[in-house]
């Protein structure tokens, strides 16, 4: 089975089109997170949350929730913002989105509700897709939730850089993983050569990469078909409990 781990899919992409893109590449399943503009506001670096995003962000999570209702296929993720709704986690998500950029508004990383949810999540075991500034990505890892799966996306490079978080040793860590979502192919065969195929996810970052040529993009890598196959299904399907 092939699993694209990383789609964004809402009211702005629904389903529908992007199982038709899928099919067409001939990928059965997908990971899929809200879009980002239906969490938080990302151009506002001041951004205070409010009942009326707290309203849109959990229609935009449990839009998610009930396309995997009855289905197999479809594994949708929890994406987290500052008012860490713990009780969002018993719903049925299988996974978690983690996501900031530097020019983007903050994680109360202080709040203690935070860290309740941390907790929470590690209980559950469901993976976090990790998507924030290097320091934050740092912290969150070896500080915040050291215990936790965690998926750095694009292999790391919206999170400080391919070299920068390869030079800092957390993908030596067993559960740190790397989804190779929109990453350059001379990037993904180092990161093969120092931590092997168990450690990398297949994701095509859709909208912002096409599923068929992200999926080209693997197969196209010089390695034996058992590597691809765990790339491309086996080690997401591991991380989500199968």
């Amino acid at each position: 089975m092939i699993i694209d781990s990383h789609i964004h899919c809402g009211k702005n992409h629904p389903f529908i089109p992007i199982s038709l893109l899928l099919r067409s590449a001939g990928i059965e399943s997908a990971c899929l997170f809200a879009p980002v503009e239906e969490i938080y506001d990302r151009f506002d670096y001041n951004f205070q949350d409010s009942s009326e995003w707290q309203r849109k962000r959990k229609e935009a999570n449990h839009y998610l929730l009930n396309l995997a209702k009855g289905k197999t296929d479809i594994f949708p993720y929890l994406f987290v913002w500052n008012d860490f709704d713990v009780d969002e986690l018993s719903l049925g998500f299988k996974g978690i989105k983690w996501h900031r950029h530097e020019y983007e508004p903050n994680y109360n990383y202080h709040d203690k509700r935070c860290h309740q949810l941390i907790e929470r999540i590690i209980e559950l075991n469901l993976p976090i897709v990790l998507e924030e500034s290097y320091s934050n990505t740092i912290n969150f890892i070896n500080k915040l939730a050291p215990r936790a799966t965690v998926i750095i996306p694009h292999l790391g490079r919206l999170n400080g850089g391919f070299p920068s978080l390869d030079d800092s040793g957390i993908w030596k860590k067993e559960n740190i993983y790397a989804d190779s979502a929109l990453a350059f192919t001379s990037e993904i065969e180092v990161f093969l050569r120092k931590y092997g195929s168990d450690k990398l996810l297949f994701g095509s970052d859709f909208p912002f990469g096409l599923p068929s040529s992200e999926l080209k993009k693997i197969l196209s890598l010089t390695i034996s078909d058992l590597d691809k196959e765990k790339i491309l299904g086996l080690n997401i399907m591991r991380l989500l409990g199968f």
